[in-house]
C-alpha cells in the first residue's frame, strides 16, 4: 500500500498585503440602534490597525437617539429625561468631537471607517464636499464652515444670520484611522431638534431636504426660501429614498476621498466582525 506524498498546504496570503490592497466598501445597514453600530465601528477600525481588513464606508440611519459628544454641555439637553422616555428617544455618550445632536429616522447617517490622508480637516472636507455634490444634483446650494463644522444654506427665514444647518459632522480618530461621520436631514422630523441646542449653538435653525422641497413647491415665492439652483425650481424637488441617496453619495466619497467603494451586504460586514447583528 503506498501511502500518498502529503499535499502541501495552499500559501496563504500576506494578511497585511491583503489588507492594503482590499477594496474600500460601503454598506447600506438600514435602521439600527447606535451603540451596536458605535461597536461595529470600533471593530471595523481595529481590524484596520492590525492590517486585517480594509476601510469600510457605512451608510445607515438610526432609532431616535440624543448623542452627546466629547465636548457637549449636558445643560444642552434640554428635554427631561421623562419626556425623553415618553417620545421613545435614546440618550448616549458618544466618542466623536463637538456638542450635542439628535438622529433619527429620516436623516442619512455615514461612518466612513478609513485611515486619515489629508490629517482631521482634509477628513472633514472630503465628506463635506462630496455631500455638497450630492445636494447640488438635488438643486440645494450649502456651503462648508469650519469655523461651525457642518453644511451651511442661506435664505430660509428664521436662521441666524438667514443660516440653516443641514448636515452635521463629528469624527473620532485613533491612530489616524477615522469612526464616526455626518448626518444629512433629509426627511427628518425637525422638531425633534427642539429637545436640544443643536451642536451647542444658540438659536441655530436646523433645516432638511425635505423643507427646502417643500419651500421650493412654492415656485411664486422661491426668491424668499432656501438657496437652490432656480432651473430646478419650476417643480418640486423629488426627495430620493434613503437607501437611494446613500448610493449617491457612496459614488460623490469615490472621488472625494479618492477611493474605489465597492458595495458590500450588511450580513457580510457584520460577519466579517465576527458580529451576527447590529
Amino acid at each position: 500500500m503506498t501511502l500518498a506524498e502529503p499535499v502541501a498546504a495552499p500559501a496563504r496570503p500576506d494578511v497585511a498585503t491583503t489588507a492594503k490592497t482590499a477594496p474600500a466598501r460601503w454598506s447600506w445597514l438600514g435602521r439600527v440602534p447606535f451603540a451596536p453600530t458605535t461597536a461595529l465601528q470600533e471593530r471595523l477600525r481595529q481590524r484596520i490597525l492590525s492590517d486585517a481588513g480594509g476601510e469600510t464606508l457605512l451608510l445607515l440611519e438610526h432609532h431616535p437617539v440624543i448623542t452627546l459628544g466629547r465636548s457637549a454641555a449636558d445643560r444642552h439637553v434640554l428635554a427631561a429625561a421623562g419626556e425623553l422616555e415618553r417620545r421613545g428617544v435614546e440618550l448616549h455618550r458618544a466618542s466623536r468631537g463637538g456638542d450635542v445632536t439628535f438622529h433619527g429616522p429620516g436623516q442619512l447617517v455615514g461612518y466612513p471607517v478609513v485611515r486619515l490622508d489629508h490629517g482631521v480637516v482634509g477628513h472633514l472636507r472630503a465628506m463635506a464636499d462630496g455631500l455638497i455634490e450630492v445636494l447640488r444634483a438635488l438643486g440645494i446650494t450649502a456651503f462648508w464652515r469650519r469655523e461651525a463644522p457642518g453644511l451651511w444654506i442661506k435664505g430660509e427665514r428664521g436662521g441666524v444670520d438667514g443660516l440653516s444647518k443641514i448636515c452635521s459632522f463629528g469624527v473620532n480618530i485613533h491612530r489616524r484611522v477615522a469612526i464616526h461621520g455626518f448626518a444629512l436631514n433629509v426627511t427628518v422630523d425637525l422638531d425633534a431638534f427642539r429637545l436640544i441646542v443643536p451642536c451647542g449653538l444658540d438659536g441655530v435653525q436646523m433645516t432638511s431636504i425635505d423643507r427646502v422641497r417643500a419651500a421650493v413647491a412654492d415656485v411664486a415665492d422661491v426668491a424668499a426660501v432656501a438657496d437652490v439652483d432656480r432651473s430646478r425650481a419650476q417643480a418640486p424637488i423629488d426627495v430620493p429614498s434613503l437607501e437611494s441617496l446613500a448610493s449617491d453619495v457612496a459614488s460623490a466619497f469615490c472621488r472625494t476621498f479618492g477611493r474605489s467603494f465597492v458595495r458590500a451586504s450588511a450580513a457580510e460586514v457584520i460577519a466579517e466582525t465576527h458580529g451576527d447583528r447590529i
